[in-house]
């Protein structure tokens, strides 16, 4: 029995084989810029091609950690839809339907991918050291012949069936592509298809991917187009930054940074109702910078902080509602993954668009404590169980910044670092993430082997599922903007909407109502190529576009369908749903009133980069 429990474990290691290649591309796209940083001063020269070694990392962490995230349940859907229709039969037949659809859109991407991998074998082009670059992109069909099989063995529970339905299904798509690559196929009945299964809880990025493939189907475009966009995304020479901090944002969540930040502020507000309520604010916000994820902040700090709301007056109810909607105000602070995936498809400098945000995310949050109603009494149980406030103590204050004196100065070495043009984004970030290791595992001990290499799996699964839904949202917009649909949008907008103001205010509307339908990433792969030439033929700046874009589609991580921050804090608070969603309807309204105030005046935006970047020598 030992023995075959022992196996059974090893065959189980051995198919989780993925997390530790992934984990292994990301701690090698943490160390190669550290050592290109060191090397460069003392020899001239760092490691041969270190930027597109690490970009091709990231290619492998993006398709490895998309089979890891799927193990882990993290490949984003719209919920479970319609697939809670019916009875049991029909809930299984709707599964089966999901599950062999999406094999069969993995076996599409397969050839596609491998196209293009053949089109690179025979062109020849090198990475480093001998290594050519098609032995990378290899990941691509592989990885998605790996979730095809996935996905394939769901359809049945019959250990032999399964394996036949995992070759099956992936092998259909494969042979399809492979056999009318080229060839013209009517649209309609596929988009019927598609979106179908989306709402029986299909993942995105299987959506979005078939959409794309169906797409460039219907013109008789190659296929490898679509995954040429994956990997032209996933390759981006700015993307590196976003694995590393999440890295670094999951160390500070995973480990006593929460706790010692809290002391910080609570020792600056005091702990009575508005000293604390402030304190889980501004702490909710930066965790949510730095992770990349606001469900992600709601767990790691909603233990820590719903007990101290509740000690200091706060009601349950309004406690839950803040920590809910102030994690999502952190998309606008550096060093937030959205912040720098809009950088990078807008083409704005990463140091502008950090800038950028800081100013309007101190407005956001100051329009969800005021108009949110979250400093009135009337958000206290009741007098007598309210904590006695404390005034602020300069020994209490110097003894807790003293504590978090290192998670402090995260943010001035992310920021500085970068803004100051001493480090590029990707060696700014691994700084970054190496700082917070170190400083978590070596000075507060807090970090050790194994919650590292959990931090390390983890990020591969949060990063993998994103990249599938960026690289399948870019094929889409690749498509649409060759079709010139931004050029006809423009068009069509201007003759409706001749007032720059009033384009603010629909397009404020347009965004909230996309931000509850749609993933932020797949909004911003999507939307932003069509919307930001809109915005321009009104003489909006871009980075003031930016700024209203995350603004508003930050307010989706509190709408449902789409808004994950609801899901989160249910299952942390153990609430239903519905509890959720009234408890922070207050805080919407809030939100969406600052997001209109930011629209209506540009220097909130565009002021402190054009003051810093004009006193730059």
């Amino acid at each position: 029995m030992n023995i075959t429990h022992l196996s059974a474990g090893r065959l189980q290691r051995f198919w989780q084989i993925d997390e530790w290649v992934a984990a292994l591309a990301l701690a090698l796209m943490t160390l190669i810029p550290l050592l290109e940083i060191l090397l460069r001063p003392a020899f001239g020269s760092g490691v041969e091609n270190s930027a597109v070694l690490v970009q091709h990392l990231g290619l492998i962490l993006a398709m490895f950690g998309a089979v890891a995230a799927d193990r882990g349940g993290h490949l984003s859907t719209l919920g479970n839809g319609l697939a809670t229709f019916g009875g049991e039969r029909v809930q299984i037949t709707l599964k089966t339907l999901v599950n062999a659809s999406v094999a069969i859109i993995c076996g599409l991407l397969s050839w596609a991918s491998w196209r293009l991998v053949a089109t690179e074998a025979v062109a020849g082009h090198g990475l480093a050291y001998g290594v050519p670059t098609w032995w990378v992109q290899c990941a691509m069909p592989l990885g998605f012949a790996l979730l095809g099989l996935r996905f394939g063995a769901r359809c049945s529970h019959r250990t032999g069936l399964k394996q036949g339905c995992a070759l099956l299904f992936w092998a259909l798509g494969f042979l399809l592509a492979r056999n009318f690559d080229g060839s013209v196929v009517e649209l309609w009945p596929s988009a019927v298809w598609l979106f179908a299964i989306l709402l029986f809880g299909a993942p995105i990025f299987a959506v979005l991917g078939g959409l794309a493939l169906f797409l460039f189907w219907q013109d008789g475009l190659p296929l490898a187009s679509v995954a040429l966009s994956h990997y032209q995304i996933t390759v981006n020479a700015s993307l590196p930054a976003l694995p590393l901090f999440t890295l670094a944002g999951l160390v500070f969540a995973r480990t006593g940074a929460a706790a010692r930040l809290s002391g910080v502020f609570l020792a600056m507000f005091g702990n009575g109702v508005t000293g604390t309520v402030l304190a889980a604010a501004i702490l909710c916000s930066f965790f949510t910078a730095f992770t990349g994820g606001s469900g992600v902040t709601i767990l790691a700090l909603g233990g820590l902080l719903l007990p101290l709301l509740k000690k200091s007056g706060v009601a349950e109810e309004r406690g839950i509602s803040l920590v809910t909607s102030a994690s999502a105000l952190g998309v606008l602070l550096a060093p937030s993954v959205p912040l720098i995936m809009y950088a990078i498809i807008a083409r704005v400098p990463i140091n502008t668009m950090f800038l950028a945000g800081v100013v309007p995310a101190v407005v956001m949050v100051l329009f969800l404590l005021v108009f949110g109603g979250y400093l009135k009494r009337g958000s206290l149980i009741s007098a007598s169980r309210a904590a006695s406030p404390t005034r602020t103590e300069s020994p209490r204050l110097i003894a807790a910044i003293a504590s978090a004196k290192f998670e402090i100065l995260a943010p001035v070495l992310a920021i500085g670092s970068l803004v100051s043009g001493l480090a590029t984004p990707t060696e700014s970030a691994a700084l970054t993430a190496a700082y917070a290791v170190l400083t978590q595992s070596v000075i507060h001990r807090d970090l050790g082997v194994v919650a590292l290499g959990k931090c390390l799996r983890d990020c591969t699964q949060i990063i993998g599922g994103v990249m599938l839904i960026l690289g399948m949202a870019l094929g889409l917009t690749n498509y649409l903007v060759d079709s010139g649909i931004p050029n006809d949008a423009i068009d069509w907008v201007q003759g409706y909407i001749p007032n720059k103001y009033m384009f603010l205010i629909v397009l404020n509307i347009f965004l909230l109502m996309a931000g509850s339908l749609m993933e932020i990433f797949a909004a911003l792969v999507f939307l932003v190529p069509l919307l930001l030439p809109v915005a321009l033929s009104y003489g909006i700046d871009p980075v003031h576009f930016g700024i209203i874009f995350l603004a508003n589609i930050e307010l989706g991580f509190l709408c449902p369908p789409a808004g994950m921050n609801i899901y989160f804090a249910s299952a942390m608070f153990g609430k239903p749903v519905r509890y959720i969603v009234k408890s922070v309807l207050p805080a919407l309204f809030a939100i969406f009133l600052g997001a209109i105030f930011i629209s209506c005046i540009p220097l909130l935006s565009t002021g402190l980069p054009s003051l810093l970047m004009k006193a730059q020598p």
